[in-house]
C-alpha cells in the first residue's frame, strides 16, 4: 500500500514556513489603506529574518533552529521512524519558540518580571502578522506530518494533520480566551482569592430553592436550568414533529410548512420578544382585543418564565427541526417493511424501529436547544421580568453600574456545569448501541407512514405555531412601515428610507444610514458561514471515525463557546486578543473567528447524528480501494452529509447575521454589525427603523438561504418518497 505520509508533502510545509519567515511581513500592520511596504524588509513591514539580522528584534533568529532540523529530517536518509521524530521535534520546538517568545515580549516589555531578570533589557513588539501566522500554522503542520510518519493513526497525515489544525485552533480561540476570563473567578488584583470565591459561588441567589415553598422565582441558577430543560424538550418534540410532517405524511403545504417554520431562526434579536410585548402586553393588541370585548383584566403574563420560554422555543425549534429532518429521512424504510411483513402495526412500527433509531438525533437537539436557552441573552433582557437567569446577570455583573467582573466570572463557571452535566446525561442517553441504517447496499423501500394518531398529532401542534409565527411575522412587517405602531397605523416609507436610501444621481451612492451596517454584516457572515461548516463537520467526522487520546474531552471542548452566554465570549476575545501575540480586536478577522467558533458546535452535532447512521464500512471500502482518507470524506461521506452540510451552513449564516451579544464588544467603527445598529435604534426608541431594518435582514436571508439550499442539494439515498399508504394488517 502506498504510504499515507509523502516527505514531498513535509516538503512544501518546510519551504512555505521559509519563505513566509524570510520574506512576509512578520507582525500586524493595517491593512486599511492598502499595503504599506516602506522600508521592507527590515521596517514596519519586515520579514522575521531580516529584522533579527538587523538587530531590532534578535529573538526572531532562534527560528533558524527548528526550520534547520526540519530541513535535516527531511534530506537525511534512514528509517521513517527515526526522520518522523526529528521532523515532529522541530515542528514542536518551532511552535513553542514562537508561542514563547510571543507570550513573554509585548508592547511595553517584557511580560513576566523572571523573564527581565534573567534576560534584562526592555524589548516590545506587536501582535504576528500575516508571516508570523502562516510560520505558525507550517510549524504546526510539519509536527503533525512527523507524528504521521511515526505511526500515528495508522500513519495518515490527512487524519493527523485534520486533529492537530483543529485541536490547537480551539485551544487558541476557545480555552485560551475563556480560561482569561474565568481565571478572574479565583484571581484578583490582590492575588488569589479562594475565600470570596467560596462565598460568592454558594450564595443563595445562585442556589436558593424559595419556589418551592413560597415563591415562583428559584435561584438564578435553578431558573435557568428549569427553564434550559423545558425549551430543550419544547424544541426537540416541535423540531421532531416539523420533520415527521415533512418526512413521512402527505401534507399538500409542506413545502411551505418547512420554510414557515424556519422563518423564527433568521429574526434579527430583540424582534421577537418586541412583538410578544405589542401583542400580549399590557397594551398588546391581543390583550386590549380581551379587555374590550370580555372585560378581562389586563396584566404582565407574558414577562417571566412564560414570555421567556415562548420566545426561545420559537427562536430554537428550527435548528432542532435542521437536527431531525436528516436524522428521519436516514432511517431505512426496509426495517420498517420488516416489521409491517411480520405483521406489525403501524404504532408497535413507530415504536419499537423508527422511534429508537432516532434517539441520535434527540438527543442532539435536545443538548442544542438547552445549551442555547442557557446562554441566550436577548430573550429574557427584553421578556425577563423579574425571572433572572444566567446570562443577563453575567451581563449586568459585567457592563452594569456595579461591575464585578469576579461574579461574572463565578456565574459563567456555574453555567458550564451545568452544560457538562448535559453533555454527561446525553452521551449516557445515547449508549453504545448502534443506529447505523445507511449502508452500501441500496433501499429502495417506502417509508412507513406514521400512525394516525401520531399524524394528527403532528399536525395540530405545528400549524397553530406557523399560524402563530406568521401573526408574529405580520405584527414585524407592519411595524416598519406605519408611523408609530401601537399608536399610528398611518402607512408610510419614512423608516425604510432612513435606514436603505439610494441615490441614483451619478451612479447609485449609498445614503442611508444602515448600509454601511448591511455591507459589513454580509461580508462577515459570507465568510464564516462556510468556515464554520467546514470546521464542525470535519470535528464530527473526526469524532464519529477517529480514535484518539483525549477524544471525549476535545468533544466537550468543542461544546464550550456555545455554553457561554456572548457577553462572556466577547470580553473574553477583548481580554485575549488585544495584547501580543494575537492582537486582533478592532479588525473584520476577530469577527469570523468569534462567529466560525461560536456557531461550530451546531454542525459538529448535526455531523454526529447524520454520521451515526452512515456504516463506517462505505469508508472502509474507499480506503481499501487504494482512496486517501481526503478523497473517501470527498466522494463519499459529504454526498451523504447533506443534511447536517445545509443545517451547519444556514444556521452558521444566520447566527453570524443576528448574533448580538458576543460581538456587542467586538464591533468597530468599520466593523458595525446590522445588529449593534438595531440595538442603538432600540435604544433611542425608534422602533419602526429598527424594524424595517429587521424586515430587510429577514428578506436577505431568505434569499441566502434559498441558495444555500439549492447550492448543497438533497442527499440521495435510492429512496422512493411517501405517496401512498403501506397496507397493513
Amino acid at each position: 500500500m502506498k504510504p499515507k505520509t509523502a516527505p514531498e508533502t513535509a516538503l512544501w510545509w518546510l519551504g512555505l514556513a521559509i519563505a513566509s519567515y524570510c520574506l512576509l511581513p512578520w507582525y500586524w500592520i493595517d491593512l486599511s489603506n492598502g499595503l504599506n511596504v516602506t522600508g521592507w524588509p527590515v521596517g514596519a513591514s519586515g520579514s522575521a529574518l531580516a529584522r533579527g539580522i538587523a538587530g531590532s528584534k534578535p529573538w526572531l533568529l532562534t527560528l533558524l533552529l527548528p526550520l534547520g532540523l526540519a530541513a535535516l529530517a527531511l534530506m537525511r536518509r534512514g528509517q521513517r521512524e527515526h526522520r518522523g521524530a526529528l521532523l515532529a521535534l522541530a515542528g514542536a520546538l518551532g511552535l513553542a519558540l514562537l508561542l514563547a517568545q510571543g507570550f513573554l515580549i509585548g508592547l511595553k516589555g517584557w511580560n513576566a518580571a523572571w523573564a527581565a531578570s534573567l534576560f534584562g533589557g526592555n524589548p516590545t513588539q506587536d501582535g504576528l502578522g500575516f508571516g508570523g501566522f502562516l510560520t505558525l500554522f507550517c510549524f504546526l503542520l510539519l509536527l503533525c506530518e512527523g507524528l504521521a510518519m511515526r505511526g500515528f493513526c495508522r500513519g495518515d497525515a490527512f487524519i493527523v494533520s485534520a486533529i492537530g489544525v483543529i485541536v490547537t485552533t480551539i485551544i487558541i480561540f476557545v480555552f485560551f480566551p475563556v480560561t482569561r476570563v474565568l481565571s478572574q473567578a479565583v484571581w484578583g488584583p490582590e492575588g488569589w482569592i479562594f475565600g470570596t470565591f467560596i462565598t460568592k459561588i454558594t450564595d443563595r441567589s445562585i442556589w436558593g430553592l424559595d419556589c418551592l415553598t413560597s415563591t415562583l422565582n428559584c435561584g438564578v441558577a435553578w431558573n435557568t436550568v428549569f427553564l434550559g430543560i423545558f425549551v430543550g424538550v419544547m424544541c426537540t418534540l416541535l423540531g421532531l414533529a416539523f420533520a415527521l410532517i415533512a418526512t413521512r405524511t402527505r401534507f399538500p403545504f409542506k413545502r411551505a410548512l418547512t420554510l414557515f417554520s424556519v422563518l423564527p431562526i433568521i429574526t434579527p434579536p430583540f424582534v421577537i420578544g418586541l412583538a410578544l410585548i405589542l401583542i400580549f402586553g399590557r397594551s398588546g393588541v391581543v390583550s386590549n382585543l380581551l379587555y374590550e370585548w370580555f372585560s378581562i383584566p389586563r396584566s404582565r403574563w407574558i414577562y417571566g418564565f412564560t414570555g421567556i420560554s415562548i420566545a426561545q422555543i420559537l427562536a430554537f425549534t428550527p435548528i432542532s427541526f435542521m437536527m431531525l429532518i436528516g436524522v428521519v429521512q436516514g432511517i431505512a424504510p426496509s426495517l420498517e417493511e420488516a416489521s409491517q411483513t411480520l405483521r406489525a402495526s403501524r404504532w408497535t412500527t413507530f415504536r419499537t424501529i423508527t422511534f429508537p433509531l432516532l434517539r441520535p438525533g434527540l438527543a442532539n437537539a435536545f443538548l442544542v436547544g438547552f445549551i442555547e436557552s442557557l446562554a441566550d441573552f436577548g430573550n429574557p433582557l427584553v421578556l425577563g421580568g423579574n425571572f433572572e437567569v444566567l446570562s443577563t446577570k453575567i451581563f449586568f455583573a459585567v457592563v452594569g453600574s456595579a461591575v464585578d467582573e469576579s461574579r461574572a466570572a463565578i456565574l459563567a463557571m456555574v453555567l458550564l456545569g451545568f452544560t457538562l452535566l448535559a453533555f454527561w446525561a446525553q452521551q449516557a442517553w445515547i449508549g453504545k448501541k448502534v443506529y447505523t441504517t445507511v449502508v452500501g447496499k441500496g433501499d429502495a423501500g417506502l417509508p412507513s407512514p406514521l400512525p394516525r394518531p401520531i399524524a394528527w398529532l403532528c399536525g395540530l401542534v405545528t400549524i397553530p405555531w406557523v399560524i402563530f409565527s406568521l401573526a408574529l411575522y405580520a405584527l414585524i412587517l407592519v411595524g416598519g412601515f406605519v408611523k408609530a405602531l401601537g399608536r399610528d397605523y398611518t402607512p408610510t416609507l419614512q423608516h425604510l428610507t432612513t435606514a436603505f436610501k439610494i441615490n441614483l444621481d451619478g451612479g447609485p451612492i449609498f445614503t442611508g444610514s444602515a448600509w454601511d451596517s448591511l455591507f459589513a454584516t454580509l461580508e462577515v457572515a459570507l465568510l464564516s458561514a462556510p468556515l464554520t461548516a467546514a470546521i464542525g463537520l470535519m470535528t464530527a467526522y473526526l469524532l464519529s471515525r477517529q480514535s484518539f487520546a483525549g477524544k471525549r474531552s476535545f468533544e466537550f471542548g468543542t461544546m464550550l463557546s456555545f455554553a457561554i452566554p456572548g457577553t462572556v465570549i466577547g470580553v473574553s476575545y477583548i481580554l485575549a486578543f488585544n495584547v501580543p501575540p494575537f492582537e486582533l480586536t478592532g479588525t473584520g478577522l476577530i469577527l469570523v473567528i468569534c462567529f466560525m467558533f461560536r456557531n461550530m458546535p451546531v454542525g459538529v452535532r448535526a455531523g454526529l447524528a447524520t454520521l451515526s447512521q452512515i456504516d463506517k464500512s462505505l469508508d472502509e471500502a474507499s480506503l481499501t480501494l487504494g482512496a486517501g482518507s481526503a478523497t473517501t470524506l470527498r466522494r463519499v461521506i459529504l454526498p451523504l452529509l447533506r443534511p447536517a452540510i445545509l443545517a451547519s451552513l444556514v444556521y452558521s449564516f444566520v447566527r453570524a447575521m443576528t448574533s448580538v451579544s458576543a460581538v456587542i464588544f467586538l464591533v468597530s467603527a468599520k466593523y458595525n454589525m446590522a445588529t449593534t445598529y438595531i440595538v442603538g435604534r432600540v435604544e433611542a426608541g425608534e422602533f419602526g427603523i429598527a424594524i424595517a431594518y429587521s424586515a430587510m435582514l429577514i428578506v436577505f436571508m431568505l434569499a441566502v438561504i434559498l441558495f444555500i439550499q439549492l447550492a448543497v442539494g438533497e442527499r440521495r439515498l435510492g429512496r422512493r418518497a411517501l405517496s401512498t399508504p403501506m397496507p397493513t394488517s
